[in-house]
């Protein structure tokens, strides 16, 4: 009998840190694939529009710098 409860301790505590295991480490992968990432794909596209719309304004003012110097400069000669 104490054969018995020994063995069953010992395949309850291999189950327990099977199911810790699978609770650390396999949960939390399962949330990120299945919620975060697509949140997180859609944050970086919607940073890249950001950023090249900035890319964008920057050369459309550095055009317009450029303009406004030829602009100046012809009417200091």
């Amino acid at each position: 009998m104490l054969h018995r409860m020994r063995r069953n301790a010992f395949l309850g505590g291999v189950i327990k840190f099977i199911f810790y295991i699978l609770v650390l480490v396999v949960a939390p992968l399962w949330i990120y694939a299945t919620y975060l990432s697509p949140i997180l794909d859609r944050a970086m596209e919607t940073i890249d529009q950001v950023q090249g719309t900035s890319v964008k304004a920057q050369t459309q003012f550095q055009g317009f710098q450029d303009a406004l110097k030829k602009f100046q400069s012809q009417f200091q000669n």
